[in-house]
């Protein structure tokens, strides 16, 4: 690379659930690392949630695919070790790798849960980028125990698909001069925004790699694939220039949290319990985050015949605290239940703002004692695991303590398709 291209690094974290849960119990005295046997991240069948969601290196040599149900990967692997997800521990080692590669760069792009762009163009070490992104890789692995790989280029496309060319636990380049070699030889379904549909209509037009599509004529295909057809040729020569963009949190519009129960919810004490799991979560999120909310919403599915309602309330003071935001939901089902058997709760929050400076009602319940406590409960549970903190309501209840996952709003998202 020349000194004035911008030097861009994506970090992507190998096997990412499987890694945090295996770190984690490593951490705390298991003596078998989950990513050295056969084993997954997976939903219980018995609570309808069940798919692999993440699998082990070891997995995959069993045929075992991501999505697939449970059971069909028993089959493949029957000495298959599965553990469920751990939505809560994931935040914790997002926000862990996300803390410590602020050493490195000011300029970090949360792309997923576990993947991250960096700008490091002018930082110290970026005229070594190799070297540099090595010291970011065993720095990841020597504090937080788990592997990323490393791309590097002059822009986010192209680094992304470098940290796709060797894994796990490795860096590699993909900048301008090298993506006839590096890339184009790849499969055109290798490329970054082809799916399956579009990769099915490129192979009926005789184009089987990304460099046939780079090479293909670009009017023709836009004429097939309207203005998406010159995204890919864009994509297929390497071409792309969006900015590496902090999260802003003018750009979060909400943060939400949903579950289906294992089991049909019949009373209200229950589904209390329920959106208590969730808002747990939400709370977490939301001072991870450094922000409060205005509007908070329930959402309710029905077990009879899955139809789906939600209610919602604007409030005066913006708040973060979770028994706060549980009180409120706590109303909110309780003006809208109907008495029916629930199948699915939600809650989500939006409306929201800094939590720095705050106008604070005096019509409005003051929430500043609580606040201290759930920042106690967050350091503790951050430094011990999620599970180290629970409410006493939750002992023998059959329920888990905190509950939903991470897929259902723009702070944490499993993937953005927005570069």
């Amino acid at each position: 690379m020349n000194s004035n291209e911008r030097l861009i690094l994506h970090i992507d974290v190998n096997s990412a659930f499987l890694s945090f849960e295996a770190v984690y119990r490593l951490q705390h005295g298991e003596t078998v690392d989950l990513r050295d046997i056969p084993s997954a991240v997976a939903g219980s069948q018995a609570t309808r949630h069940g798919i692999i969601l993440a699998k082990s290196i070891p997995a995959k040599k069993y045929g075992i695919k991501t999505g697939e149900p449970t059971w069909e990967a028993r089959q493949k692997c029957p000495q298959l070790v599965t553990v469920p997800p751990n939505y809560a521990l994931y935040m914790f080692c997002h926000n862990s790798l996300k803390e410590l590669l602020k050493n490195f760069s000011d300029r970090i792009q949360v792309f997923s849960v576990d993947e991250f762009f960096l700008d490091v163009t002018g930082m110290p070490g970026a005229d070594q980028p190799l070297e540099l992104a090595h010291i970011i890789r065993k720095r990841i692995k020597k504090k937080l125990g788990f592997t990323v790989s490393i791309g590097i280029s002059s822009n986010k496309l192209l680094a992304k698909m470098g940290s796709e060319l060797k894994k796990p636990d490795a860096v590699s380049t993909l900048f301008p001069p090298e993506i006839p070699g590096k890339m184009w030889p790849l499969p055109v379904e290798d490329l970054y925004m082809v799916g399956r549909a579009t990769s099915l209509k490129l192979r009926k037009m005789g184009i089987g790699t990304i460099g046939s599509l780079a090479n293909c004529d670009l009017e023709l295909l836009k004429y097939k694939f309207k203005s998406w057809g010159k995204l890919l040729w864009d994509y297929a020569n390497g071409i792309e220039s969006s900015a590496v963009s902090s999260s802003s949190r003018d750009t979060v519009k909400g943060i939400g949290n949903s579950t289906t129960v294992h089991f049909d919810v019949e009373d209200r004490r229950t589904a209390h319990q329920v959106l208590l799991s969730l808002v747990e979560t939400v709370g977490m999120r939301m001072r991870f985050s450094g922000l409060c909310c205005r509007v908070i919403a329930i959402s309710i599915r029905r077990a009879e015949d899955l139809t789906f309602y939600s209610h919602q309330l604007k409030i005066q003071t913006p708040i973060d605290s979770t028994t706060a935001i549980y009180e409120y939901c706590k109303r909110l089902f309780d003006e809208a239940w109907g008495g029916e058997p629930i199948r699915h709760l939600g809650v989500r929050v939006s409306d929201l703002s800094p939590a720095v400076h705050i106008q604070l009602s005096m019509f409005e319940k003051e929430w500043e004692k609580q606040k201290v406590i759930d920042r106690a409960v967050d350091q503790i549970r951050m430094k011990f695991g999620p599970g180290s903190v629970i409410r006493s309501n939750f002992l023998w209840s059959g329920l888990a303590p905190m509950e939903g996952g991470l897929s259902d709003d723009a702070s944490y998202p499993v993937m953005t398709s927005i570069l």
